[in-house]
């Protein structure tokens, strides 16, 4: 039976060598990153800002500059298009105005009636309206529930490992989250409640790689006592690096079809998961495991457990 392997069964890749360059490229990627919040800024959707937004499909490629001159008449303050997906399809969004819904309405109907007569044929795929109070609430309900993931990930980890394990694990995700927020700011994707969403799988996909390394490396650590540890957690990435592979590249694959052919909001959130994915598993190898180098070998091993064999098996130290 022909047997596919795109990674050997047994490596012996020295990642620890690279641990420094791996340290120092993720750090300076998440500070710019995070610069990147600020300038350029977020394409905040409108579950964060508030206001209306129109999905228009036009009838012949959309002329932009045409839309944006018949909608500037309209005094409704900085009206923003932008085209997503065919050239047909834009995205219009229109600041909240004064006064009550029935405001927002009488809003929503003159941009109708204007890019109507502009525009015959004209067709309306999704048009909401969300107000200042709830685009807040939502803001606050948005980052709240990444920073309590991103502690309930540390509990588990400190309550399933020792707390080494804990630090190392939030730290690499808090990194993962920065450079997902670059991604944002570069590509200019709309940020909405959608890409919370996208974020907190990442979160979840992320620890799960994490965890099947870190479970290796604890038995390793009871296995072979006198092992230095920069050795032995080569040998342990080096043990499960198939099975991390693997499933990254089958959950790619399986997202990648959603990239193409999804719905706008799916195509957002495929391509932030894409993003994750690439990201989370290359931390896993050097990021969240130089971490645990540089927190000390000591310190981990306390407390460990006799080995239930002999070290002649241990692969000689670099």
């Amino acid at each position: 039976m022909l047997r596919l392997r795109f990674v050997p069964d047994k490596t012996s890749i020295k990642f620890m060598r690279a641990r420094h360059a791996g340290l120092i490229v993720s750090a300076v990627l998440s500070i710019l990153s995070v610069a990147m919040f600020f300038y350029p800024g977020l394409n905040f959707g409108i579950d964060f800002v508030g206001g209306i937004v129109l999905e228009v499909r036009t009838q012949e490629p959309a002329d932009l500059a045409r839309m944006r001159s018949t909608l500037h008449t309209l005094n409704l303050g900085e009206v923003s298009l932008q085209e997503f997906g065919a050239a047909t399809d834009v995205l219009v969004r229109v600041p909240r105005q004064p006064g009550d819904e029935a405001e927002q309405t009488k809003a929503i109907e003159k941009v109708k009636a204007n890019l109507g007569q502009a525009f015959p044929g004209i067709q309306y795929r999704r048009i909401d309206v969300v107000g200042p109070k709830v685009s807040g609430e939502l803001v606050e309900a948005g980052f709240l529930a990444v920073g309590l993931a991103l502690l309930a990930v540390m509990g588990y980890i400190w309550f399933r490992f020792e707390w080494q394990f804990g630090v190392g694990a939030v730290v690499t995700l808090i990194l993962d989250v920065t450079k997902t927020v670059g991604l944002y700011g570069i590509t200019q994707m709309e940020f909405s409640l959608t890409s919370i969403a996208a974020v907190l799988m990442i979160i979840g996909y992320s620890i799960n790689d994490k965890v099947v390394v870190y479970d290796r490396m604890r038995e390793n650590l009871r296995k072979f006592k006198s092992m230095d540890l920069r050795s032995l957690i080569d040998l342990s990435i080096n043990e499960t690096l198939a099975r991390s592979i693997y499933t990254s590249t089958t959950t790619f694959l399986s997202i990648l079809a959603l990239a193409f052919m999804g719905s706008d909001a799916v195509k957002v959130f495929a391509i932030t998961m894409l993003f994750g994915i690439v990201v989370g598993t290359s931390s896993s190898i050097f990021i969240a495991a130089p971490i645990l180098l540089l927190l000390g070998e000591g310190k981990l091993r306390r407390g460990a457990a006799p080995p239930a064999k002999t070290d002649k098996a241990a692969a000689p130290a670099p």
